[in-house]
């Protein structure tokens, strides 16, 4: 990893982002926000023409810090893109019909 991520700055991105997350591939580790709504409404555009697309668009626009190797490289990049629905950051809600 290019530097060594504090739990000062951890706490730092918490107060700035709604979401944080933390992808473990082998041994690499990428940090993450969660996507703004506007980034996500770019990425589902994407997302129609290639899910990869998708995956590549919010690992880029999202990475706080980490090994730059999940982002390059093919068989760390395929191994975080199976999280990266999960910085979606999406809230439960449910429907009552009145």
């Amino acid at each position: 990893m290019e530097k060594q991520i504090t739990k000062e700055q951890i706490e730092a991105w918490k107060k700035a982002h709604e979401g944080v997350f933390k992808i473990i591939v082998e041994d690499k580790i990428a940090y993450l926000r969660s996507p703004t709504r506007k980034e996500f409404e770019y990425a589902s555009q994407v997302a129609k023409t290639s899910s990869i697309k998708f995956n590549e668009y919010l690992l880029k626009t999202c990475w706080l810090a980490g090994d730059q190797e999940i982002q390059t490289k093919d068989s760390y990049f395929l191994g975080a893109s199976g999280q990266i629905s999960a910085i979606l950051n999406i809230k439960e809600s449910k429907l009552e019909k009145l």
